[in-house]
């Protein structure tokens, strides 16, 4: 069997539909990008799978003529995930729809603001200038007064070594 430019261009155009559709607004696009990105995902491996060949059957054909079943395992899988994320972003989408009447994702002004905050690094924050309340855990002045209630003595009965 010779190898054909079919099966990699059809992935490919696959991939980049999916793709396309997954970074638009509208809830429905993404399922439809989402379920042709399973479906690429699904014809990548068939194709790496090798050439067709004989069930895998013990004693049933030679061992060179056999089919290998891990790719269709793989595919059984990639099925079965697909199948449930999509049902997962169909319950968004119709959840979406009765809340608002409409399945595009609008923008939030509050996701905006909070994204041109700058926070503060944790390089740049010093525990010292923090209020005590707010001081991590295990802080040297947070340990100040505990050190009767942090106390590692147990009392292990007579006779027991470990």
């Amino acid at each position: 069997m010779t190898p054909t430019i079919v099966l990699p261009l059809m992935v490919g155009g696959l991939y980049a539909a999916g793709v396309y559709l997954l970074l638009d607004r509208s809830l429905t696009r993404v399922l439809l990008g989402f379920l042709l990105l399973g479906n690429a995902t699904n014809l990548l491996l068939l194709s790496a799978g090798g050439p067709a060949g004989l069930a895998p059957i013990l004693g049933y054909s030679d061992a060179e003529e056999i089919n290998d079943p891990l790719p269709q395992a793989l595919i059984l899988t990639a099925i079965v995930i697909t199948f449930g994320v999509a049902a997962f972003v169909l319950a968004i989408i119709h959840r979406s729809w009765r809340l608002v009447r409409e399945e595009v994702v609008g923008t939030d002004e509050e996701d905006r603001r909070v994204a041109a905050r700058r926070a503060p690094d944790a390089d740049e924050l010093d525990p010292d200038d923090l209020a005590p309340d707010d001081r991590i855990a295990g802080h040297a002045d947070s340990l100040a007064g505990d050190a009767e209630e942090l106390a590692d003595d147990v009392d292990l009965p007579a006779g027991s070594s470990r």
